[in-house]
């Protein structure tokens, strides 16, 4: 899978557990209770949420009530809160970011700079999937707590609801996502002759000091205009043998 195919699932991942956190936040099924009287009539299921607690009768009918003060709230339930707003808002502005220093896009030419981008918004989106499961969690474990304490009324007590389930299940996609962003560019080393990096500076062996003419290794010499005159050179004449005698 190349870079570009690898963007594309990190971005598609990433952009579903979004929309489960939003379901996660949005749904009051945090914790449900199911009561069941002697009689099938008298059955109820109460569903506790961030925003409204909604009762449902047997007969089909539900009423909803918003929680209008936030203290009456357990202590998780408003830790959730603050920690499933911060991850949408996290993880919405890494996934935008994310398409600024994408390969299919056109807003930055430059290799490095797209890399730098998409590692940082597959970094904030880890961040939001870490937000997002610290509350999921919390809740889940207090849920499981307060079922099997014995003091507590057999109609008061609560079981895990499906946002619990879904939030999990979107934290593990905001991570696969995130990660995925992350190692899809990874920072590599100049390659030369590759479009976009200088060429490869040509190695001259050493022949003396510079100031002398010689050329040291990695040294690129500076080519200047001769300005002086050119004189001929005389042809080599051997000397005649009775030169000697």
């Amino acid at each position: 899978m190349g870079k570009v195919g690898k963007e594309v699932a990190g971005q598609v991942l990433s952009f579903i557990g979004l929309v489960g956190v939003s379901v996660t936040c949005g749904a009051p099924m945090w914790r449900v209770t199911t009561y069941i009287g002697a009689n099938i009539v008298t059955g109820q299921i109460v569903w506790d949420g961030l925003w409204m607690n909604c009762v449902m009768q047997s007969t089909g009918q539900m009423q909803c009530k918003l929680n209008e003060s936030l203290m009456r709230m357990s202590r998780d339930l408003q830790a959730a809160r603050a920690l499933i707003i911060i991850s949408l808002v996290v993880g919405f502005v890494g996934f935008m970011i994310s398409f600024i220093g994408a390969k299919c896009t056109s807003c930055l030419k430059k290799e490095a700079s797209m890399a730098n981008v998409v590692i940082i918004s597959g970094c904030l989106i880890i961040l939001a999937a870490i937000l997002d499961l610290i509350p999921v969690c919390w809740s889940a474990a207090i849920t499981i707590t307060d079922f099997q304490n014995p003091l507590t009324i057999e109609t008061q007590k609560r079981e895990i609801g499906a946002s619990i389930y879904i939030g999990w299940a979107s934290a593990a996609l905001l991570l696969i996502g995130g990660i995925i962003l992350t190692t899809s560019c990874p920072p590599q080393r100049p390659v030369y002759g590759y479009p976009g990096y200088p060429p490869k500076p040509p190695i001259y062996p050493y022949s003396g000091p510079p100031s002398q003419g010689g050329y040291r290794p990695g040294y690129t010499p500076v080519s200047q205009p001769y300005s002086g005159s050119f004189v001929a050179a005389k042809p080599y004449v051997a000397p005649s043998a009775h030169y000697y005698s």
